[in-house]
Parts: C-alpha cells; sequence; structure tokens
C-alpha cells in the first residue's frame, strides 16, 4: 500500500477509507511536520491577537500622524483664497453645520456627539494641536478626499471649493468647547446665553 501523508489523504477523499491506526499514523506524521506546526501556530496567533481592537497608542499615533502630515495628505502648498474676516468666519460655520457637525459637533469638538470617542480610530477635536498642525491647503484635501480608513468622508462633489474653503477659515476660528450646545439631531440646541 502506497503511504501518504494525512493532508494527501484527505485531498484524495481516501483518509475516511482509512483503518483507525492507520489514521492515527498518518495523522501523528503530519503534525510533526515543521510547516504544520508553523501553519497552526500562526493561525491560532491570528485568532488570539486579531480579534481584539485597542485605542492606538501614543507611539502609534504620533507615527500615523507624522505620516499623514508629511506623505499622505496632499494640498501642502495650498493657499486659502478666502481671508479670515467675519463675514467667510461666519460661511464657514454655516456650511460646518450643514456637512460636518454629526460628527464633529457644532463647535468642532465633539460636544454632544455619543459616539465620538468610540469610533476607531476616535473623532478628533479640531482645534487639536494636531489638526492645527496642517496648512489650510492640507485641511482643504482632507475635507475634498476624506482620510481612510477613519470615518471621515470625501465631500467631493457635495461641497465645492468656495464653502470648503470657507469652513477651512472657520476651523482656525472655532469656538470654546460647548459654546454652541449640542446638535439638534442629538436633542440639543443652541446653547442658552
Amino acid at each position: 500500500m502506497e503511504r501518504v501523508g494525512f493532508l494527501q489523504a484527505l485531498k484524495r477523499g481516501t483518509f475516511f477509507s482509512l483503518e483507525r491506526h492507520e489514521w492515527s499514523s498518518r495523522l501523528s506524521r503530519s503534525t510533526s511536520q515543521p510547516g504544520f506546526v508553523k501553519a497552526w501556530s500562526f493561525l491560532l496567533c491570528i485568532l488570539l491577537t486579531g480579534c481584539q481592537v485597542s485605542p492606538p497608542g501614543q507611539v502609534e499615533t504620533t507615527l500615523i500622524t507624522r505620516i499623514k502630515q508629511s506623505v499622505t495628505v496632499g494640498g501642502k502648498k495650498d493657499v486659502n483664497p478666502f481671508p479670515a474676516s467675519q463675514e467667510n468666519i461666519r460661511a464657514g460655520q454655516v456650511n460646518f453645520s450643514n456637512y460636518c457637525v454629526v460628527c464633529h459637533g457644532l463647535d468642532g469638538q465633539k460636544t454632544g456627539v455619543p459616539f465620538a470617542e468610540r469610533m476607531s480610530p476616535p473623532v478628533p477635536d479640531l482645534n487639536a494641536k494636531e489638526v492645527q498642525a496642517y496648512s489650510d491647503g492640507q485641511l482643504k484635501w482632507i475635507i475634498d478626499h476624506g482620510i481612510s480608513p477613519s470615518g471621515m468622508p470625501a465631500s467631493k462633489g457635495t461641497l465645492n471649493d468656495e464653502e470648503i474653503w470657507q469652513i477651512v477659515v472657520y476651523l482656525r476660528h472655532l469656538p470654546p468647547k460647548g459654546s454652541l450646545g449640542e446638535p439638534v439631531v442629538y436633542g440639543g440646541g443652541p446653547a442658552r446665553q
């Protein structure tokens, strides 16, 4: 009788026709092979570690932020044609409240957004130094193209260039956290003054 390994017998369909002692003999021979052990070890590692998602650590966050700012996000040298006038800040706030408020809150700092911290990665405060370190052109590029694989969607085709540049002006002049209240969509309304 021809000698075949466990996997070969399984592929041929002859595995289940083997005698009990032949089956155990072939199984023990195939599991002692280094490739088989490595494959099962790798699969076990994937099952034990690959299923758990945890927030990124400081090192990961710093590394990814630097990569995004210097490599993946375009528009670094683009200049905003809209000056930081009260009119453009207000227009940017209106555009922001029509498109960005669901994830970033009215003030750009996640006020009243119930899921913002549970996203992976979490929704950033738009007044954070990591966000404000982007050039105006990079912020426009991010709004235009989104950031994959985060939850930041692309707005290309939804917002025009003027609206996006005005949002960038607003991002540079965000109000204090909580000063605008919570988004109406989450049961809030304008802040009482």
